[in-house]
């Protein structure tokens, strides 16, 4: 299968588990360009970015550290046939309906209109790049309805929570303070401390979930193992 007809059938939700297993360096290199173009889009014209985020740098660090968040949560669910690298190639190659940031609404609007089109380009894009990653889960690791849901949120959840203590303060004192600067991205910004709150609020749910869903699983496989054992005995 060429490699455009597996980003589009991945990116459309038809990707199958046996083709998420052959996953190569090509899946692997694609994925990382397009998170390192989609990272450049996302902040070529912001001025208060940094220099590895204006050089789509910061884009490709997240998607390595995201993926490894992932598969280590994934990992005490002892799924079979579970590698970090599928997960990297499968989360890399979900970057690329980010392009959409880089589309230059504030040179053809006005700041308003500008803001409320970053505003839903944020939103269209989270939303179906979380429903990639709620796919991929399930549709790899076989675990329950409950269990996929806390293990989608969990990573979401915690890098939210923690990029805002750590870099997003500037934006939450200029709220709390009352915006006196329009720009192209308010509404993004507003939609990013909505996420937090909710972030913060379900972070320590999602954790006794979690907990409680690997009981559970470990439970399952040690029972399945032992009826296992006693039908290769009778």
């Amino acid at each position: 299968m060429g490699m455009l007809q597996t980003i589009t059938k991945l990116l459309t939700f038809r990707i199958s588990r046996d083709e998420m297993l052959q996953f190569n360096r090509s899946h692997f290199i694609a994925g990382l360009v397009g998170t390192w173009v989609a990272g450049m889009g996302r902040y070529w014209d912001d001025s208060h970015a940094s220099f590895l985020q204006h050089a789509g740098l910061g884009s490709v660090i997240y998607v390595f550290v995201l993926s490894a968040f992932i598969w280590m949560i994934v990992g005490p669910f002892l799924v079979e046939k579970w590698s970090y690298f599928t997960v990297l190639c499968f989360i890399s190659l979900t970057s690329f309906p980010a392009i959409f940031y880089a589309i230059p609404v504030e040179r053809f609007f006005t700041v308003k209109a500008a803001n409320a089109m970053n505003g839903w380009f944020l939103l269209l894009v989270a939303s179906w790049r979380l429903g990639l990653l709620f796919y991929f889960l399930k549709k790899f690791t076989r675990l329950s309805g409950g269990n996929i849901i806390t293990i989608t949120l969990m990573p979401i959840c915690l890098i939210i929570v923690v990029l805002n203590m750590l870099n997003l303060h500037r934006v939450v004192y200029n709220f709390m303070g009352g915006m006196r600067n329009p720009t192209p991205h308010d509404s993004s910004y507003m939609i990013l401390m909505f996420l937090t709150t909710i972030s913060a609020i379900l972070t320590p749910i999602l954790f006794i979930a979690y907990g409680i869903g690997i009981n559970n699983r470990r439970g399952t496989i040690e029972r399945e193992n032992i009826a296992k054992n006693t039908e290769e005995l009778t």
